[in-house]
């Protein structure tokens, strides 16, 4: 089945003239073994029960039929139609549709009708496809749909009974919230048949069933900002999505729209759309907004532009460092941005800079000593010089005090963004030519390469239970937010250590997005620019909120050196795979 991005079906029933109607639907090529007369014969009764509902036969007659009788099936069709004095109700969308057009008026359908009378067709890609756009189905008992239908997806109805297929029609219509479940269910049931996900099921297979060692290649996807933009509001990146719609209710956060901001100055810095700069101006007049008089940053704001009350029970050390890495990063980039912006960034890190040796969090000293050493290539300033060897002492600090044989770390446990801490120690190495900051930054980030790339693939420390010395990992829930901040700190580390052996995990993290994980199944959505929030046992979360979505672009960035793509206005094919062996290539 097809990639699609979840879609309201509100404004699609607009662009079709469909608004105000209960949209029932059949589509494929028109012919005998379709049954359609059988939904026309039970429509005067779901007609009876809600006068707004409108069914569309989407498709052109088969053509082999039409070589053999015309369009005599069809004809009979409308001679139904007219006979049962429900011509408003029905409308024949006579024509070949493009792919686009079938994807959108299945995502607007509130009931799909699968009728065919023929007990021995094993499989229907009508229905298929009618699932996978997340349509509550009533249908008939082929074994396909015996096999994928149950209860939380639809009703099954005997073959060519149009009373029952009345009644079940009527029955999900009547019901508003069982449909809204019923497609939720159909959405999440049959994602692991998009193609994306069946092209690295069988790529998978072929490696494994071959007698020799191959490597599996991911093609990058195109580079877009379709999902960033949904997600920008007025004020800034909003913070949660409900599947890829916006959740304005959930508001802002600085931690996004630092991370955001960051984002957007790579992108800029490698495209130079005038879009991205006015994305770079609204996620920095967020993040100046979050500063309090005495220089430090609030992080959460409600959706009318409040501060939320959870500010003053949370501690804020980590969005307080996230934020002096954007802006230090902001301040880096100042050959190709606005002296304005600059500016103005120079003085929000100024007056926050006194309150960074308070800090207490490793991460929080982490992220600061990034921002700072990234502010230091634009001003040289000794001070700034100072404060990173500060917060980098009590960074080696904590690795004195934690670290021990077989436990090269900083704390006692590895919980979220741990590649941070590494990251931070070799860019003050950079700046400052200490060897310790090197020295404890390359034995750390070693240690934790050891404990999340298995087998050829990443897996981050689960969020369902950080991994405490001593212990066995815990597995799944895995997040793209550690994803993308190793993989930050694997381009750092082959940046500034000029070596090429941090390349290949940073590849291999990158491929967890499109499939390279413990599902085989894609994380980053290509038809909405979206990321899903996560990686579970047995399934992808697939919401597509902020913090996602902007850790995928961080991340598809950052590979972008080692894999140049076209600019993005060209457009570029969904992601293939490719099986290769030395001297030559093997589609999958």
């Amino acid at each position: 089945t097809h990639l699609v991005r979840w879609k309201q079906p509100g404004p699609l029933k607009k662009k079709y003239n469909l608004q105000g109607h209960l949209v029932l639907s059949t589509f494929g090529l028109i012919g005998p073994n379709k049954s359609i007369e059988t939904a026309l014969r039970a429509l005067p009764e779901i007609v009876k029960y809600n006068p707004t509902v409108k069914y569309l036969i989407l498709g052109k007659t088969h053509p082999e039929l039409v070589k053999r009788e015309g369009e005599k099936y069809r004809e009979e069709l409308e001679k139904l139609v007219a006979e049962v004095g429900l011509g408003e109700h029905v409308e024949f969308v006579n024509k070949y549709l493009s792919l686009e057009e079938l994807l959108e008026y299945l995502q607007l359908t509130d009931v799909y009708l699968f009728t065919s009378k023929d007990p021995n067709q094993a499989v229907s890609g009508t229905f298929a496809y009618a699932l996978s756009c997340a349509c509550p189905i009533v249908s008939t008992p082929i074994p396909h749909a015996v096999e994928m239908l149950d209860e939380s997806v639809g009703k099954i109805v005997p073959f060519q009974d149009h009373i029952e297929l009345a009644n079940s029609t009527i029955e999900l219509l009547k019901d508003e919230r069982k449909r809204s479940e019923m497609s939720l269910n159909a959405f999440h049931k049959t994602r692991v048949s998009i193609w994306e996900n069946v092209a690295v099921s069988y790529a998978r297979l072929l490696k494994s069933s071959l007698d020799r060692e191959i490597e599996l290649k991911y093609n990058l996807p195109a580079i877009r900002l379709n999902h960033l933009k949904r997600m920008t509001a007025k004020s800034g990146i909003l913070q949660f999505s409900k599947l890829g719609i916006p959740d304005i209710s959930s508001g802002y956060t600085l931690d996004d729209n630092a991370r955001a901001l960051v984002a957007m100055v790579m992108y800029y810095k490698r495209f130079r759309q005038p879009d991205a700069l006015k994305l770079i101006e609204k996620y920095f007049d967020f993040i100046t907004y979050c500063q309090r008089p005495d220089g430090r940053f609030y992080n959460y704001v409600d959706s009318q532009g409040e501060f939320h009350k959870q500010n003053h029970y949370t501690n804020l050390e980590d969005s307080n460092g996230r934020a002096v890495w954007a802006l230090g990063f902001l301040v880096a980039n100042s050959k190709f941005l606005p002296d304005r912006l600059i500016q103005r960034a120079i003085i929000t890190i100024s007056k926050c800079a006194r309150h960074l040796l308070d800090f207490h969090s490793p991460r929080a000293m982490a992220f600061a000593i990034k921002g700072l050493c990234y502010h230091n290539l634009f001003l040289n300033n000794p001070t700034l010089v100072e404060l990173v060897e500060e917060l980098s002492d009590k960074l080696v600090n904590c690795y004195s005090k934690e670290s021990d044989k077989g436990w090269d770390w900083f704390e006692g446990y590895l919980t979220y963004a741990n590649s941070v801490l590494p990251e931070a120690l070799l860019l003050a190495y950079e700046l400052t030519e200490d060897e310790i900051y090197r020295e404890v930054a390359v034995n750390s980030m070693d240690f934790l390469i050891s404990k999340i790339f298995i087998n050829g693939q990443i897996k981050v420390i689960s969020n369902r239970g950080w991994l405490s010395k001593g212990k066995e990992n815990e597995h799944f829930g895995e997040q793209p937010i550690d994803v993308a901040y190793t993989i930050l700190a694997l381009d750092t580390f082959t940046k500034i250590l000029k070596t090429d052996r941090y390349e290949t995990h940073l590849t291999t993290a990158f491929e967890w997005f499109l499939g390279n994980n413990h599902l085989g199944q894609i994380i980053y959505n290509a038809a909405s620019g979206g990321c899903y929030d996560g990686l579970e046992e047995d399934h992808p979360n697939l919401n597509e909120g902020a913090e996602s979505t902007i850790c995928y672009l961080l991340s598809r960035l950052a590979v972008e050196r080692y894999h140049p793509a076209v600019p993005p206005r060209q457009v570029l094919q969904l992601p293939k795979i490719k099986v290769r062996k030395t001297g030559s290539k093997i589609p999958a």
